[in-house]
């Protein structure tokens, strides 16, 4: 796969460098990772890449189109490869967890607004907020403790 994002790199022009590839590779493993995360998984096979340089290539590869930024409401701002799709997201209220929904309904932006004031609107942004599966099964599980407790 290094050969892949070497060349998705150059068709960005931009420099293949071992800090950008292993951002790249820690995407891919660990889609929805916050700066903090990519940072420790760049470090785990090249300890001397700064924080700075994390920080740098993550922004180029946003600005490139090769990765996307995504903040959700009251989170940190994450990082994923899916580019290019107009996908939207479900976010868990308990833990944060995060995953791919594929877009509503058909292209671009895939939803209509109702007043678009003139705009060309190319992309809608959608969060689907929930429970993911292991907190409501956590929630179930304490739920069935506490009434167990009280009979």
């Amino acid at each position: 796969m290094t050969s892949g994002f070497e060349a998705q790199l150059r068709a960005a022009s931009l420099r293949v460098t071992g800090p950008r590839l292993a951002v790249l590779a820690a995407l891919r493993d660990h889609p929805h990772v916050d700066t903090d995360t990519v940072i420790s998984l760049v470090r785990a096979d090249h300890p001397t890449v700064s924080h700075q340089t994390v920080y740098d290539v993550l922004r180029a590869l946003t600005d490139a189109g090769l990765a996307r930024r995504i903040q959700p409401a009251r989170a940190t701002a994450r990082y994923e490869l899916r580019v290019g799709d107009n996908h939207h997201h479900v976010v868990c209220r308990s833990c944060g967890a995060i995953a791919d929904v594929d877009c509503a309904v058909g292209h671009a932006p895939c939803l209509t607004a109702s007043g678009d004031h003139a705009f060309v609107v190319d992309e809608a942004e959608v969060v689907y907020w929930g429970t993911c599966p292991d907190c409501a099964t956590e929630r179930t599980s304490q739920r069935s403790v506490s009434s167990e407790g009280s009979s």
